[in-house]
């Protein structure tokens, strides 16, 4: 733990917009939460040398006044290889002043945790340390490979994800290759999806969860597989390989949700050796301008389908 001091901290663009408490969370990381609350209702955080609310936004320029607490002192994250630098690198698809599109490798992780300190976003940032703000804008499964958004300031994180909630402002597909033949065309499915509460976190349909939509539409079929389409309209965890998993159409290589002899046939078979899940473009737009993405399937999922015809 290490003991900060009275600081004066001004408000950037990047940081104005957001309320107070939550500015502060980010700040005083290790800090509980009523901890927080209890020193901005006490008046030891003052905006311009007034007292505030917990639910004051902050504004471009709003002097902050961050009394001394104790905070646990910051992990200095370990370098990424080399090897891990240039995937990224050639990762990237798009950027511009406002974001950049990467099309993520199957076994990256979006962020560190418990399986890497360093995620992509982590591994970005070292890459990009030029850039001061640098926030993942929504997720992918380490699994699953594809489109992943990063923005490079508040305000764009904070349209996206306006975008993002509502299923008319922006289009998302997957492609996937699930066991079965698909019976039935373009169908729209929504299901309640739920998150178990147990140690391994997989998602369940379950009564109490929340509605989730999809649009499958079937590409190809195959003997014993379908080459699927699948559009997101909501996003919750785990969403595709749920659902197709509680259609009985579990996806090819998905270890948690997925039939584990079909998986180790294809695998002996056909090489299909990951979850065959790929996040294949994204669309939208924000004031006039259009932004539309594609990623192709990648090389180890493309060599698994000419076996299969």
């Amino acid at each position: 733990m290490q003991q900060i001091k009275v600081t004066l901290h001004t408000i950037t663009e990047n940081e104005a917009g957001q309320r107070i408490d939550n500015f502060l969370m980010r700040r005083l990381k290790g800090i509980p939460k009523s901890r927080i609350y209890r020193i901005i209702r006490k008046g030891e955080v003052r905006v311009n040398k007034k007292r505030i609310k917990t639910e004051y936004k902050l504004q471009l320029g709003d002097t902050v006044r961050i009394p001394p607490v104790r905070v646990e002192e910051k992990k200095t994250l370990p370098e990424a290889p080399a090897y891990l630098l240039k995937l990224l690198r050639q990762s990237i698809i798009f950027e511009d002043e406002h974001l950049i599109a990467v099309n993520k490798p199957s076994g990256v992780a979006v962020h560190g945790g418990s399986h890497s300190e360093l995620g992509l976003i982590e591994i970005l940032r070292q890459l990009r340390s030029e850039l001061d703000y640098l926030e993942l804008v929504h997720r992918l499964d380490m699994e699953t490979s594809g489109l992943l958004l990063i923005a490079k300031s508040r305000q764009m994180l904070q349209t996206l994800h306006e975008r993002f909630r509502d299923a008319h402002r922006i289009e998302k597909h997957y492609t996937a290759l699930v066991t079965g033949e698909w019976q039935g065309g373009r169908q729209e499915i929504t299901h309640k999806l739920e998150r178990k509460q147990n140690r391994d976190q997989k998602v369940q349909v379950s009564g109490e969860g929340k509605a989730s939509t999809s649009i499958f539409t079937p590409i190809r079929h195959y003997k014993g597989a379908t080459l699927m389409d699948v559009q997101i309209l909501t996003g919750r965890m785990h969403q595709i390989r749920t659902q197709l998993a509680h259609l009985e159409h579990p996806i090819i290589g998905d270890t948690m949700y997925g039939d584990k002899k079909r998986n180790s046939y294809f695998g002996k078979h056909y090489g299909s050796k990951r979850l065959f899940l790929h996040a294949r473009s994204l669309s939208f737009e924000i004031e006039d301008k259009k932004y539309s993405f594609e990623a192709p399937l990648p090389d180890e999922l493309q060599k698994v389908l000419p076996g299969l015809e």
